[in-house]
């Protein structure tokens, strides 16, 4: 009877969480060791059923690295990234889509409706929802300590996204997926950095929250300590002292740049931890990093 009891005082530790967030917009970035172990996959569409199921509406944004380096090996291509983003020369952008917008795109909302939830699969570039230019990435070169700028191929940067086909599905009921792929003025297809559109869409959207799930337990401080809570300046100061790096500096890119555009939380959480989800928006300690105004 006692273990009975214990389970009513979970469910009732979370009721205060389920009246702030009913009705509230959440994106989650769905990305690493979460899209490939089969187990923390169950869990993570579990997770995004439940919260469907008691009246949050989630959106869904998806990468798909791994899967992306697996096919592109097969082929010969080498995978070279600057800074955390893929450079992507024009062979490997049609990979990429076929990869994002078909196979991890529709496994995912297999999963999530073969646990109960109606979800839809996106790209972005239906209805031109998400427009994009080529990213411009400037680095500092030693020889001269001028800014150089280097050519990423078909990377995109984002210009606007349109969010009517995602309201529309939401007001469906549905739960949208959306694969990361954009599309320029003069039609070319770009690939985008996953936690770049999950920030813009979150922005657009107003939401409450946005949460990326990571490979790591969240951001670390110089001697390898978790730090649970910074505010965007202490973030950006961080960036600047090279103590957030490689491919984290997107990530926390993508929360100050969603902060400064009204979306009120923001989190980095561990995705090898199962139910990751649920324990960050639903328990007072969370499981990751949390990143504020």
């Amino acid at each position: 009877m006692e273990k009975l009891i214990k389970k009513a005082d979970v469910l009732l530790e979370s009721l205060p969480y389920i009246k702030t967030f009913y009705k509230k917009i959440i994106v989650i970035k769905y990305g690493g060791n979460a899209m490939i172990n089969k187990t923390l996959k169950d869990n993570f569409a579990l997770d995004i059923v439940l919260m469907k199921y008691i009246g949050i509406f989630p959106v869904i944004v998806h990468g798909g690295g791994p899967q992306i380096g697996k096919t592109l090996r097969k082929m010969g291509i080498k995978s070279k990234f600057v800074n955390g983003l893929r450079v992507t020369c024009a062979e490997s952008m049609g990979i990429i889509e076929k990869v994002l917008a078909g196979k991890v795109n529709k496994e995912i909302v297999s999963l999530i409706n073969k646990h109960g939830g109606k979800a839809a699969g996106l790209s972005g570039k239906e209805s031109e929802m998400i427009q994009a230019k080529k990213h411009k990435f400037k680095s500092i070169t030693p020889e001269t300590n001028r800014p150089e700028i280097i050519d990423l191929g078909h990377v995109g940067e984002i210009t606007s996204v349109n969010h009517s086909v995602i309201s529309s599905l939401l007001e469906k009921n549905r739960i949208p997926v959306i694969a990361p792929v954009g599309m320029s003025k003069k039609g070319e297809t770009l690939n985008i950095n996953a936690d770049f559109v999950a920030s813009h869409v979150a922005a657009a959207l107003k939401a409450e929250k946005l949460i990326l799930l990571t490979n790591i337990a969240g951001i670390k401080n110089k001697t390898g300590n978790l730090i649970s809570t910074l505010n965007k300046k202490d973030a950006q100061k961080l960036i600047k002292n090279k103590t957030i790096s490689d491919g984290m500096q997107p990530k926390v890119e993508s929360c100050i740049k969603a902060l400064s555009k009204g979306v009120k939380k923001t989190h980095i959480i561990d995705g090898r931890l199962r139910h990751a989800v649920l324990l960050e928006i639903f328990t007072k300690k969370g499981v990751g990093t949390e990143i504020v105004k």
